[in-house]
């Protein structure tokens, strides 16, 4: 059924981005925004990051991951290197993540470049994981097409019985990726539409440029 939606309309009026507010580097800015959404109390799971690659076939497409670390390097998240997301990354490390926290009326949009995390600091995190999770690293082929949800449940089941009374190690299938951004914007809504929209651009002596964007 058709629906018009051309009369859904929102005033931003809650905060302002200024320059004279924003640092040189963008993760000491992002470091903040995360932050006060976490600690906001109106924002559900703030390391909910969308995370967009390119597809071997040719289409782009976005998913939502859980972020698990920042550093002054970049963001970290893991997955299952087999999945669609990961071969997609395999054959194109350019990714785009982005954050909406619609309480704060605030979005960050990231480019950045994936590279696989060193094997000891995926065992740590896997290391760190409830024992469900753990299973299910195992226990489900991502992405690929299953027969039903039965064959799934039945394939846990056959993982729980194999690491009864063992210790579960990490599947060399699963780890984490660290996004190296290479442009960061911040954008904050504004009255009007209006929006406050500073671009963080690395340079080559590994500086950033800061420019303010037109809404």
């Amino acid at each position: 059924m058709a629906k018009d939606l051309s009369n859904y309309r929102k005033s931003y009026e809650k905060q302002e981005l200024l320059e004279v507010n924003c640092p040189e580097n963008p993760m000491e800015l992002f470091q903040t925004w995360f932050r006060n959404a976490d600690e906001s109390n109106t924002v559900e799971e703030t390391n909910a990051m969308h995370v967009s690659t390119i597809g071997l076939d040719g289409f782009p497409k976005n998913r939502v991951v859980l972020l698990k670390k920042i550093t002054w390097e970049g963001f970290i998240f893991y997955t299952n290197y087999t999945s669609e997301k990961g071969k997609a990354i395999e054959a194109n490390n350019n990714l785009c993540c982005s954050f909406f926290w619609p309480a704060l009326e605030q979005q960050i949009i990231i480019k950045g470049k994936a590279e696989k995390l060193a094997e000891n600091l995926s065992d740590g995190y896997f290391e760190s994981r409830p024992e469900g999770s753990k299973l299910g690293a195992w226990a489900s082929n991502q992405s690929a097409v299953v027969a039903s949800r039965e064959e799934l449940e039945a394939n846990l089941k056959m993982f729980e019985r194999n690491f009864d009374g063992k210790e579960i190690l990490r599947p060399k299938h699963w780890g984490g990726y660290l996004v190296k951004p290479v442009s960061i914007e911040f954008w904050q809504g504004r009255p009007n539409r209006m929006h406050d929209r500073i671009r963080y651009v690395l340079q080559k002596d590994f500086s950033w440029k800061v420019d303010r964007l037109s809404p």
